[in-house]
């Protein structure tokens, strides 16, 4: 409404003030007349500042605002789309009491110290840094190659897809350290060496949620090789917990540095090293440092022969490896220690070579193949199951395309490893380098609270995003088929 403009002139004579009214109430009417622009400025003011006070005290009806529930809950979805992961309390004499009781019994050098700090073993940054570049020497640690359960565990704490509600939950992690517990007794004391085992299965399948799929929605990290779970039923075979023969561990799904084969339910994962970077940044230096490399080793083997074991290869490979010397750079850990990647001789002679010899270990995988793939070196394989058929979901599927294949009955007889590698052009070796920089992200295990963000992934990331999405095909192959037994849904 617009108001006339009254000249002075013109004006209509003040209106009586009421002499019955108090004065200040006189004094309103009077400003009220004097300044009709005025008052009808502050009356709509007061209007929208009510309306703000009403919207933002009392919640309206979404139907108003349609997008408001949208808003709220969309980041929430798009951060966790596979799921949310329900982390077991168990007690703590089945995880971190372990550590805290690790005693030095091992005779192959298991060392308390290298599960200390969160399970990345002590600094290395004082011994390696001569070796690495000085910035990333705080990244570096005396990892032990059995502590991915306290890494695990660690990480899952920390992780941003972690629901403390198991209603929930699409998957359910089991933080025993079973690696832990059964190293206790590996070489004494080998009545007591399935308690634990026993003890955690039986609390678990307390849990309402266990019986929600009889376990098949369950996880465990292994940090030990499939072997030390399964004691075979030859009775002069005496080594290692039944933990995977228990029934209640017939569905679980098991994150395992060294799988059995033909078992769906063990999912190789990649043994830890002794590099453990805060960001993407670190890697990408690493990375960077180990691609300008100046290699003077064609070939390399770190490693010990088993003069105890009839046509001991890995003998055969020390002894080729020595005989070239001008090709070939060896450390003997027969007389060196090998068991640390905190250890300067192991990572400078990868650091140095082009390729490195990778044969099986006490079993068919080594740790030693990723310490070897962490420094820019071209691994050698010559049994599938070292990595081919171990580490699906963290190696490349074309096998050629970082890696070496020779097989071990031409090394026994005779075959020259040095004329193989020779055969490789320099572009060769230049793109399967490359190939090899490019996947150190997969193997390398970053600290708790940190990650390698931005859409990049992780041992830890690869290995979770695996399982929900394995889960998740689960529940809907169970939900689009009724007719199936449990047996066939467990398996599928």
């Amino acid at each position: 409404m617009v108001l006339p403009h009254l000249s002075p002139t013109h004006q209509t004579p003040p209106k009586p003030q009421n002499p019955n009214l108090p004065k200040p109430f006189n004094s309103i009417q009077s400003h009220c007349s004097l300044h009709p622009r005025l008052w009808l400025l502050i009356t709509i003011l007061s209007v929208q500042i009510l309306i703000l006070f009403v919207t933002r005290t009392v919640p309206l009806p979404t139907a108003l605002f349609p997008s408001t529930k949208t808003k709220i809950k969309t980041p929430v979805a798009a951060a966790c789309p596979l799921g949310r992961i329900y982390v077991y309390d168990l007690p703590p004499s089945y995880n971190k009491g372990l550590v805290d009781t690790c005693n030095d019994s091992d005779p192959w050098h298991w060392r308390c110290g290298a599960v200390s700090n969160d399970g990345f073993g002590p600094s290395a940054a004082t011994e390696l840094n001569e070796i690495v570049p000085e910035k990333l020497a705080r990244s570096w640690y005396s990892t032990n190659q059995f502590a991915s359960e306290i890494l695990f565990h660690n990480r899952l704490l920390n992780y941003e897809c972690r629901t403390l509600d198991p209603e929930s939950a699409a998957a359910f992690y089991i933080p025993f350290y079973a690696g832990l517990a059964v190293g206790k007794y590996l070489w004494a004391n080998h009545t007591m060496r399935d308690r634990d085992c026993e003890m955690v299965t039986r609390w678990v399948q307390k849990q309402p949620f266990w019986w929600r799929s009889n376990g098949s929605d369950h996880f465990i990290t292994l940090g030990r090789i499939a072997w030390d779970f399964r004691r075979l039923d030859d009775p002069t075979y005496d080594w290692g917990s039944s933990l995977l023969n228990m029934p209640a561990m017939r569905h679980v799904t098991r994150l395992i540095v060294e799988r059995a084969p033909r078992d769906d339910y063990d999912i190789g994962i990649p043994y830890p090293t002794g590099f453990h970077p805060s960001s993407i940044s670190d890697v990408e230096n690493w990375q960077g440092f180990v691609r300008i490399r100046n290699r003077t080793s064609l070939f390399s083997f770190v490693g010990a022969a088993r003069r105890d074991v009839d046509n001991d290869f890995r003998g055969v490979l020390l002894s080729q490896c020595k005989n070239e010397s001008g090709s070939c750079r060896a450390v003997d850990c027969a007389k060196t220690e090998c068991t640390t990647n905190g250890k300067t001789s192991n990572l400078a002679t990868f650091l140095d070579s082009d390729f490195c010899l990778q044969p099986k270990g006490d079993s068919y995988t080594r740790r030693s193949v990723f310490d070897c793939m962490l420094a820019g070196s071209i691994p050698v394989f010559f049994w599938f199951r070292t990595a081919y058929t171990q580490y699906d979901w963290f190696l490349p599927r074309e096998p050629e395309s970082y890696s070496v294949y020779i097989d071990p009955r031409d090394v026994m007889n005779g075959r020259s490893i040095r004329t193989i590698l020779e055969g490789y052009s320099r572009e060769d070796v230049r793109k399967m380098r490359e190939k090899v920089i490019e996947i150190i992200p997969n193997f390398v295990y970053t600290k708790p609270g940190k990650g390698l963000r931005n859409g990049n992934r992780d041992v830890f990331n690869i290995a979770v995003d695996g399982v929900l999405n394995r889960f998740k095909k689960q529940r809907e192959r169970r939900s689009g088929n009724g007719t199936k037994t449990h047996m066939e849904k467990a398996n599928s």
